[in-house]
């Protein structure tokens, strides 16, 4: 919203500065709303001007902004000011015009206030959350999910989105499981491929919870690795067959693949997320072939002493720094898997941008990727981006050590339910399991995105569910709040009301606050990181809280009242836009 005010207030000083508004209209930031702060609304530091040399002066700064200031047009719209201590112009708008055009346009644009409008379209293709078939999704897929969750809810407000889950379906590891499994149909697999599993293994348990019993397969065959190391190798050769399409050890892995596929829907179910398609490593099987030929043919394969396949891409070319792209047997690697993905999706997409959205320790891998596409000649490879994240340390439920993604989400249930039943305030509601669904996948996602996303943190569920502080409880409480005066005042707020009534503090610094919505959202899209959305919406609570209780709408002249129903509306509105960017529903009682 606030560009509105931003392009009249370059427009006036382009005069004085004699450049272009465009250059300025990005230097003019909304002043942030803070208790005791001054009374403008946006401000320009000189030093910005310095910096870009749009203006050039020898100056003290503090000269530069009082002779600009006095030169700016001040009217009764828009008042300039110099503020000596900080070296900056300030800008403070007519009272009445910014209310009436900051409240208006929240209600007239409703989802869409604030979103990025001036953005070129573009096909933006995220991969993210990645589990491993025949295995359950542990605690470390709660950040790559919620947080490529996120990337999908605020890119599609301005791209067009391609959503793609990568499935780990082959490898060594994945082949040590299915190496040591038994075919769930009539089917035994002989020699080692079924005998771990003829072992351990129990048909009517596997049917009853698939994941589940194949992950306590895969716990005892870790164990028996230990004592046999040729297991290792034998998952090695399963990988090979595998990859040259072996029919038997196809029919296995397209079983395992279908119980995992099934279990994993329910899963992205609760969780709100749809994927377009499900990438699985091993259709690559011919893919990565046609890659490591393509190397070869330009020349860039070269074959290590250890007889791995290597690619040079070191910046001088001495090998200094390289990516293995094949085993000394010939088989493919994750990185060569990702090589022959990527290629393939731009064929398919034609994307602008590729994101991959993983832990920290995959930085290296990418590096590798994107350079070795580079060299292949690939200049598209610049487009895709590794979104890294830090790891979740002490997530873990009642019950133990060992925590699924699951396991979490009915822990979050569990204590929201028992939350709200302990809580004299609770409303009365229709599906209390469903609102504290909702309520604890808020206080999971605004405590995962609440700091940098690129650290570690440690999970307190103490803190991510308590009803006051920086919580995703918090925010759902007051979007609910804002909703019960809505209920209670029988119909929403008209745009229609007086914006002379709303000239109390608490009101013009929450009218303030929306105004600079645009920016928070501006902010975590340049950086990849929601925790200025987060802050954002934890400030937004806060003042909403402080408007409740000194300016209520009930018992107030009918004016007023109105006014201020317009102001809570527009505020409620704008919070339930940033949960829902950052993939959260918003709960209308709790």
């Amino acid at each position: 919203m606030g560009c509105v005010f931003r392009r009249e207030i370059a427009k006036r000083l382009s005069r004085v500065l004699a450049v272009p508004e465009d250059e300025l209209v990005g230097l003019i930031a909304a002043v942030p709303v803070k208790k005791g702060r001054p009374k403008a609304d946006f401000h320009l530091p000189v030093q910005e001007l310095l910096e870009r040399d749009i203006i050039a002066s020898k100056a003290e700064p503090n000269a530069i902004v009082e002779n600009i200031a006095r030169q700016v047009t001040s009217d009764g719209n828009i008042c300039v000011t110099s503020a000596p201590s900080s070296a900056c112009l300030e800008f403070t708008i007519h009272r009445p015009l910014l209310a009436q055009t900051v409240l208006q346009r929240v209600l007239n644009d409703g989802v869409s206030y604030g979103l990025l409008h001036n953005h070129v379209p573009q096909k933006v293709v995220v991969e993210f959350s990645s589990p491993n078939i025949a295995k359950k999704f542990h605690a470390g897929h709660v950040r790559s999910t919620i947080i490529g969750r996120k990337c999908l809810c605020f890119f599609s407000s301005i791209f067009i989105i391609q959503k793609h889950i990568r499935l780990f379906d082959h490898g060594t590891e994945m082949c040590l499981q299915f190496a040591t499994g038994k075919y769930t149909e009539t089917v035994m697999i002989s020699g080692l491929l079924g005998s771990a599993f003829q072992r351990f293994g129990s048909k009517k348990e596997l049917e009853k919870n698939p994941l589940q019993h194949l992950f306590e397969v895969y716990v005892r065959i870790n164990a028996e690795t230990e004592r046999e190391p040729s297991l290792m190798e034998d998952a090695r050769k399963f990988s090979a067959c595998l990859e040259m399409g072996e029919p038997s050890a196809l029919a296995l892995w397209e079983h395992f693949r279908a119980l995992s596929l099934e279990n994993y829907s329910q899963l992205y179910k609760r969780l709100g997320v749809r994927f377009d398609e499900y990438d699985g490593e091993s259709q690559y099987r011919d893919a990565v072939h046609e890659v490591v030929s393509c190397l070869r043919d330009q020349g860039l394969l070269q074959i290590s002493e250890q007889g791995t396949g290597v690619v040079d891409i070191s910046p001088s070319q001495d090998m200094s720094s390289y990516a293995t792209v094949t085993r000394s047997d010939g088989s493919s690697l994750y990185l060569t898997r990702d090589l022959a993905a990527a290629i393939d999706r731009m064929k398919r997409h034609q994307f602008d941008r590729m994101y991959y959205v993983t832990d920290h320790s995959q930085e290296l891998h990418f590096q590798q990727v994107f350079l070795t596409l580079q060299r292949m000649g690939h200049s598209w490879a610049n487009r895709c981006q590794h979104v890294q994240f830090g790891r979740v340390l002490g997530m873990k439920t009642r019950f133990g050590d060992v925590v699924f993604l699951e396991d979490v989400l009915d822990e979050a249930r569990t204590r929201a339910l028992h939350s709200m039943a302990s809580t004299d305030t609770t409303k009365i509601m229709e599906d209390p399991e469903e609102t504290a669904e909702h309520l604890g996948l808020a206080a999971i996602i605004i405590h995962d995105f609440h700091g940098d996303i690129c650290r570690n943190y440690q999970f307190d569920w103490d803190r991510v569910l308590r009803r006051r502080g920086d919580t995703g409880v918090y925010l759902q409480y007051t979007h609910a709040r804002l909703c019960s005066l809505e209920r209670e005042q029988e119909t929403q707020a008209s745009t229609n009301f007086d914006p002379e009534c709303l000239h109390e503090m608490p009101a013009i610094q929450l009218i303030q606050h929306l105004m600079s919505y645009d920016e928070a959202l501006h902010k975590a899209w340049m950086e990849l990181q929601p925790r200025s959305l987060v802050q954002y919406l934890l400030q937004l609570s806060r003042l909403v809280s402080v408007v409740h209780k000194q300016l209520p709408v009930k018992g107030s002249p009918p004016q007023v009242a109105q006014a201020r129903k317009v102001l809570l509306c527009s505020a409620r509105n704008v919070l339930a836009s940033g949960l829902n960017l950052l993939g959260i529903r918003p709960v209308e009682k709790m």
